[in-house]
């Protein structure tokens, strides 16, 4: 409809123009005739000059000798047509009758072409269409349509729960007497919280899919303008929207944008931001009821939204959406390899053990890495060995053999990956092995990934400590190796990992007998971001250093100690590392004994990765979570 009238428009602004150049060019063309006096007119006639004469309401047109035209302005009293006829000039006139209202139209032509143009513009102004010059204050919420690419809940897996309070109110939408009729009301909203990518937008593009019903989405910045006043406007334009379409779905996504809490920063209850959550607040569950007009928002921070948008009324459910388990993530792995050849020896399982810890967007990359590995060796379907080494890169990073390192830098980065890798193998608690590299990786120049053969869900003391002894095994080999004069920067992300599962260990679980069983977290200045919750004393702030230093100090001593009695086992492996540059788990056992890392019956170089350890490599370059397990970051000179 709307291009309907800017077509129309254009037509009409078209036939205007045209119709004035016509009304210009018309009297242009006398306008280019040159104008004489009557009396050189007369002179003209009598000497036979003038070869035709055209007469035209006062004006007479003629043409001279030198075959110019020119015109004339004649008397009223003056018998021009005597003077001609006697003179034998031939004469022609122009007809006089003309409709008054066809003269006036004419001469309104410029006055309504502009009109038209004022109104056209005026009308894009005040909103007559989203991309105006005032089309801000509009909704920019766009209804999803999914004619191609369809996503339905077949389409989610690996978060069942989540999906189960979800359908429930696609059913809802599709037969509301099922439950009105015991008193049940549909809930006004539903929040999505849950880690960056584990599938919120994924679920909601599956509700739109399954529940047709009109679906709107929009985001959360796309309500926040500089001016204030505009999200507000947007706010109340998309519930219009929503109730003519009602029932129907409103997606918000990344609502922390516009939800979070007020008068937490400058502006106070002017600022454009409170506005629009107060808006919103009002739309949700004010004193207007909106029937049929279910809200949906995504966000990955619910501790920063008002209380007030959290309430039950307004978002009546909150649905976490968190990383799968082992189960979810064979089947997340499924949906994501149904358009991909796999070869014959893949067994999705084995993958979705090697993966803990992996969200369905880390899944769907890790297919795709997979994938593009085949593709670029020529392959005609994935094989298990370009998942192992499209997991490798997805978890350790890229390998940069194009890195020149000295034999002496190689020499020292095996000896510490193997103090990580055996102090990792005599500890019971550690995860197991899964593989080790001297091999640069990322920004790291070796590392040694252990893996939990299941989902780890919580972490003891004992576990802690022996994890603390596995990460200071790096340093702890290279003074044993080379002195404590001659320690590289190498342990500096091990250092790291270990002050902050030492620091977690204090300050948040109480595993500190001194310190007690007392968060510190929120008082320790600078710890995860924080500025100071509340004071302590400077007594304590000691004691938990102290504390903190005691346990990282223990498990260095622990692993200097392992390293100390096992020195053959640990020096049989360095010298491996630095042969075959990349050992797996059962290769490191086997070298360890003095064996080849290949058994007699392998037929070929290719080690056996499906029955490794499954678990997530954590690489030194990021060492937030303990899961990491060592790694030597270059030196100066590399």
């Amino acid at each position: 409809m709307g291009n309907a009238r800017n077509i129309a428009f254009w037509v009409v602004l078209f036939l205007l123009i045209l119709a004035l150049f016509n009304l210009f060019s018309g009297g242009n063309s006398t306008l280019q005739s040159r104008e004489i006096s009557y009396s050189d007119f007369v002179a003209a006639v009598e000497d036979g000059t003038v070869s035709n004469v055209t007469l035209d309401g006062e004006k007479v047109q003629f043409r001279g000798a030198d075959g110019s035209d020119y015109v004339v302005i004649r008397p009223e009293d003056a018998k021009v047509t005597d003077l001609l006829i006697a003179n034998d000039v031939p004469v022609r006139a122009k007809s006089q009758e003309t409709s008054g209202f066809t003269s006036f139209i004419v001469s309104l032509l410029p006055f309504l072409l502009l009109i038209g143009v004022w109104i056209y513009f005026m009308n894009r102004m005040q909103g007559g269409g989203k991309g105006g010059a005032m089309g801000f204050g509009k909704s920019k919420a766009k209804m999803l349509t999914e004619k191609h690419g369809r996503v339905t809940f077949d389409d989610v897996a690996g978060i069942d729960e989540a999906k189960e309070e979800l359908e429930e109110i696609v059913e809802f939408l599709r037969n509301p007497q099922k439950f009105s009729r015991l008193g049940g009301k549909i809930p006004k909203g539903a929040l999505l919280v849950g880690p960056p990518g584990t599938g919120k937008t994924l679920l909601a593009r599956a509700i739109a899919g399954e529940a047709g019903v009109p679906f709107f989405t929009i985001s959360g910045s796309d309500f926040v303008e500089m001016f204030v006043g505009v999200g507000a406007s947007r706010v109340r334009d998309m519930f219009e929207q929503a109730k003519k379409n009602a029932p129907c779905i409103v997606f918000i996504d990344e609502i922390d944008a516009v939800g979070r809490h007020r008068g937490a920063g400058y502006g106070g209850g002017n600022d454009e931001r409170e506005q629009t959550l107060n808006q919103l607040l009002v739309e949700m569950d004010g004193f207007e009821a909106n029937e049929g007009v279910i809200i949906l928002a995504a966000t990955n921070r619910k501790d920063v939204l008002d209380p007030a948008l959290l309430r039950p009324g307004r978002f009546d459910r909150q649905v976490t959406v968190g990383n799968p388990d082992i189960k979810g993530r064979e089947k997340i792995l499924g949906v994501h390899a149904r358009k991909t050849p796999l070869g014959p020896d893949v067994d999705l399982r084995i993958i979705a053990r090697g993966t803990p810890g992996f969200s369905g967007a880390d899944l769907a990359n890790l297919v795709n890495e997979a994938a593009l590995m085949a593709a670029r060796v020529g392959r005609r379907f994935v094989t298990m060995e370009d998942f192992e080494n499209a997991k490798d890169k997805v978890m350790m990073g890229a390998e940069r053999r194009s890195m020149v390192l000295t034999q002496d830098q190689k020499e020292k980065t095996a000896y510490h990956e193997a103090g990580h890798a055996v102090v990792g193998l005599k500890l019971p608690e550690c995860d197991p092995v899964y593989k080790a590299t001297i091999i640069p990786r990322g920004g790291a120049l070796g590392m040694v990934v252990s893996l939990p053969e299941m989902d780890r869900l919580n972490w003891h003391r004992d576990e802690c400590e022996q994890k603390l002894a596995m990460t200071m095994a790096g340093k702890a080999a290279e003074v044993i190796k080379y002195g404590e004069d001659h320690v590289s920067n190498g342990p500096a992300g091990d250092i790291m990992q270990a002050s902050q599962l030492a620091r977690a260990m204090v300050m948040r679980w109480g595993m500190s007998d001194k310190v007690g069983n007392i968060d510190y977290a929120e008082a320790h200045e600078g710890y995860q971001g924080n500025t100071g919750g509340f004071s302590v004393s400077a007594h304590t702030k000691e004691l938990i250093e102290e504390e903190v230093k005691r346990f990282i100090q223990a498990g260095y001593d622990r692993a200097f100690q392992i390293l100390t009695d096992n020195k053959d086992e640990w020096e049989r492996l360095a010298q491996g590392l630095l042969e075959y540059e990349t050992l797996t788990g059962d290769e490191i056992k086997r070298v360890m004994e003095g064996e080849p890392p290949q058994a007699p019956d392998d037929g070929d170089d290719t080690p056996d990765e499906g029955n490794a350890p499954s678990v997530t490599a954590i690489p030194k370059t990021k060492p937030r979570k303990p899961k990491g397990d060592g790694g030597m970051e270059p030196e100066p000179s590399a």
